[in-house]
């Protein structure tokens, strides 16, 4: 065996010091025992004292004292021989009366100990309370020398020891240093609270004084110069201001006459005021019994014009009357999915918090305390660590808490905004799913005063969580298959239902999927819109979308040609004066209600049309908040190329359900969080710097079948709410091309197009050997002569001609 270094020795030593220190650090159990023990023991301590000096029991006492031992001598303390004893040796050999703050200092140990509470405010405590203890001691030992029990044995010879040396006077002013060094470090008395103090009492006393002077004092006593009268309609006072002080003066004392005046008895008994606003100032000749004020008549405008008029007439323009009888969805046809509140399970708590704590010792990082927030879906534990400690090195050991709590899904907040603490998510064991029924009935939804209120679900404190996608403007949802984006634009729509009337609210919906919003079909004339001509209003075909964007845009451009003529800067404004009348119809102005775009996969979009989606998409999502178009846009595949920086820059409002990796997570973020959540509607909302942690409510498709069906069975419009029509631009291709103009091979290569069933350009490429600017052209031209149809993005134009005898007959028709 090799020989043990001296180095590996010293190792060892200090390894088993260590050892020796940690196991002298008390468990929970230790600390409580110990706790309880010295709570008990401050009381024993306050009988003891209390009896010493009741009767005058530490005479008698005396003697006994010094003959515990024997069994037959008799002692008066409450307490008996030991609380005697224990008398004799703290207050009468000890400080006295000053001692009883050995009860409090014992009495607050023993409760932290027991509680498990900080112990740097005890140690502060400790410090002064003995600081006191000395004070309190010589100050009775240098008055009271007579009396030898109230100051103690260490009180009366510490006041001989400092007269010895610095005399009664120096005593005296030492005594006085240490009582201001308390009063300021521990009581924390300043000069401006003592000068503060003293003002007050003056201002009471001189309220008081003038409360009791006769209404017959000499004139000069009432000598007002300029002072300020500030009269509220609504309170029962009236504020008068002078140069010197703020005076309130009851409303019953006033006495108004028929020439708009008031005589004002000065009499009735005045209290300072806190606050003056703007008053008026008024010059007032002085008299001893009364001054009149007079008060100018001020000249009526009068302003009357026709919209006024029509309103007194008509009342203000409502853009419900249409459907005046249209009742809103009731809450009963939402599903009730939880049994009530969260239930708390002690004990997972209380060994998560151990498990928390164990793991930052072994780390060496120690906590003043932890607090546990349970919500429906997660638990949030916040910290207070140690000084010193920083907070880059818990925030390190995310993956070692994770797998001390075997738990998914951990996420570190260092700090938490606000509150100056670090927060640690754990996931519960037995989620409590949030209904969509609780949210919507919250009284924080109902009471709501936004234009366009959503609730998403409910924070980890159980709040339910309301926002405005007014305010928003734009919402990015974002994450992977089966998170819940589908059920998260559910809940947004059906917030929506419940809150806004077809009238102020419509919906453009998007679903490439075909499957999750057709539900919202049986609502097409109450709340959805679409372009003219068209068959369904929710879109599935791809092809169809670019045409809708472009026509959002048209509405864009003409709600803002409106905003401009009637001189308002957004559509609240401008909906509130077409209400009042102020806007006339036939000049084009209508009420306008909200524009909501809903894309349930957008990466699918960006895949098939690229730039024609995109560019129309972000001039929306720049200018159409004004005018009361919002986009809210979900996507599986929160890749760049998809949510590109153009897109991101123009939605600040973005929700990030469960993604695979932390890439995406700062995707659709900018910081990662979102690959640490757990799924089922666990997500992540942030509008700006904060991040929010909601678990989102559930709403399953038969609750939206039932809310469309209650709508539906309602009376409707006539038709869904007609977008304008969108013309496309000139595509360069002249459809009246001279024939004498056509391309040599157009004949072959309108034959190649009619057998293949296919008109593509790439095809006559091959087929014809040509290249890529020639074969475009010879599709525009077989565009314009009606053989292929017109493009149609990524797809292969479609080809009017059936086969090569109905070809024949094309061109023998254009010999004709």
């Amino acid at each position: 065996m090799a020989k043990t270094t001296k180095k590996e020795t010293a190792d060892k030593k200090n390894e088993s010091k260590t050892e020796t220190i940690r196991s002298w650090k008390f468990s929970k159990q230790q600390k409580f025992v110990v706790g309880c023990l010295l709570v008990l023991f401050s009381i024993a301590l306050l009988v003891a004292f209390i009896s010493f000096y009741v009767n005058g029991q530490w005479q008698a006492d005396q003697s006994a004292v010094s003959q515990l031992g024997d069994r037959s001598e008799v002692v008066e303390n409450w307490l008996g021989k030991f609380g005697a004893f224990l008398a004799d040796l703290i207050v009468y050999k000890g400080f006295g009366i000053a001692s009883f703050i050995f009860v409090r200092l014992f009495f607050l140990t023993g409760l932290f100990l027991a509680l498990e509470l900080s112990t740097k405010k005890l140690k502060n405590t400790w410090f002064w309370d003995l600081f006191a203890v000395i004070i309190i001691s010589i100050l009775f030992g240098f008055f009271a020398t007579s009396a030898p029990e109230l100051g103690g044995t260490i009180g009366y010879e510490l006041n001989l020891f400092l007269q010895d040396y610095i005399g009664k006077t120096g005593t005296l002013l030492t005594l006085l240093f240490g009582l201001i060094v308390y009063l300021i470090f521990k009581i924390k008395l300043s000069p401006e609270k003592i000068q503060s103090y003293f003002d007050s009492t003056k201002k009471e006393f001189k309220s008081e004084l003038n409360a009791i002077k006769p209404a017959s004092q000499p004139e000069s006593a009432y000598n007002l110069e300029e002072f300020a009268i500030e009269e509220d309609p609504e309170l029962d006072n009236i504020h008068l201001k002078t140069d010197d002080s703020k005076f309130e003066i009851n409303k019953e004392a006033l006495k108004p006459t028929i020439s708009h005046s008031s005589e004002i008895d000065l009499n009735p008994v005045v209290k300072p005021v806190q606050m003056d606003i703007n008053p008026v100032t008024v010059t007032a000749p002085v008299h001893t019994e009364e001054f009149v004020i007079e008060k100018a008549e001020e000249e009526d405008i009068i302003e009357e014009n026709l919209a006024s008029r029509l309103v007194a007439d008509f009342g203000l323009f409502d853009p419900t009357l249409d459907l005046s009888n249209y009742k809103f969805p009731t809450i009963d046809l939402l599903k009730e999915y939880s049994t009530g509140g969260i239930t708390i399970n002690q004990e997972e708590l209380e060994e998560n918090k151990n498990k928390i704590v164990d793991t930052l010792r072994n780390y060496k990082i120690e906590i003043a305390q932890i607090k546990a927030t349970v919500g429906p879906s997660v638990t949030l534990y916040e910290i207070v660590p140690e000084a010193g400690i920083r907070i880059s090195k818990i925030k390190s050991l995310e993956d070692d808490i994770a797998l001390s709590l075997s738990a998914l899904g951990i996420r570190i907040i260092a700090p938490i905004p606000g509150k100056g603490t670090i927060g640690i998510e754990v996931p519960n064991k037995n989620p409590t799913m949030v209904s969509m029924k609780s949210v919507i009935g919250s009284a924080k939804f109902q009471e709501a005063e936004m234009e366009l209120p959503i609730a998403l679900g409910k924070t980890i404190s159980n709040e339910t969580f309301v926002v405005d996608l007014a305010k928003m403007p734009h919402l990015l949802m974002a994450g992977a298959t089966g998170q819940g984006k589908s059920v998260g634009l559910n809940a947004v729509l059906t917030s929506l239902l419940y809150k806004k009337h077809p009238a102020e609210v419509k919906f453009v919906l998007v679903d490439p999927k075909k499957v999750e919003l057709t539900l919202f079909n049986k609502i097409e004339r109450h709340y959805l819109a679409k372009l003219p001509d068209t068959e369904d209003a929710i879109i599935t075909d791809n092809a169809k979308v670019v045409n809708t964007l472009n026509s959002l845009c048209v509405e864009m451009d003409n709600r803002y040609s409106l905003l401009k003529d009637a001189m308002v800067r957004n559509i609240k404004e401008y909906n509130e004066k077409f209400k009042s009348r102020k806007l006339n119809p036939e000049a084009g102005h209508r009420f306008l209600p909200y524009i909501v775009l809903v894309v349930d996969e957008f990466a699918d979009l960006i895949m098939t049309a690229g730039k024609e989606v995109e560019i129309p998409i972000a001039r929306l999502a720049q200018l159409a908040r004004a005018i009361g178009i919002h986009l809210i846009i979900a996507t599986q595949r929160p890749s760049v190329n998809v949510i590109t920086g153009l897109i991101k820059a123009n939605f600040p409002a973005r929700i990030a359900f469960r993604v695979t990796s932390k890439i995406d997570s700062r995707t659709i973020l900018d910081t990662q969080g979102a690959d640490q959540l757990i799924g089922r509607g666990d997500l992540l909302y942030s509008n700006g710097n904060d991040v929010i942690r909601v678990q989102c409510a559930f709403i399953d498709t038969p609750e939206v079948e039932k809310i469309t069906d209650f709508i539906g069975s309602q009376k409707a419009y006539s038709t869904a709410y007609l977008l304008p029509e969108f013309v496309g631009e000139e595509t360069g291709i002249n459809l009246d091309m001279d024939i004498s103009e056509r391309d040599t091979l157009f004949r072959e290569a309108a034959e190649i197009i009619v057998n293949a069933q296919q008109g593509s350009a790439s095809l006559l490429q091959r087929k014809l050997k040509l290249g890529y600017n020639r074969a475009g052209r010879l599709i525009d031209q077989l565009e314009a002569a009606g053989i292929v149809g017109p493009f149609e993005g990524s797809k292969a134009r479609s080809v009017n001609i059936s086969d090569l005898s109905a070809l024949d007959q094309f061109f023998n028709n254009e010999q004709n």
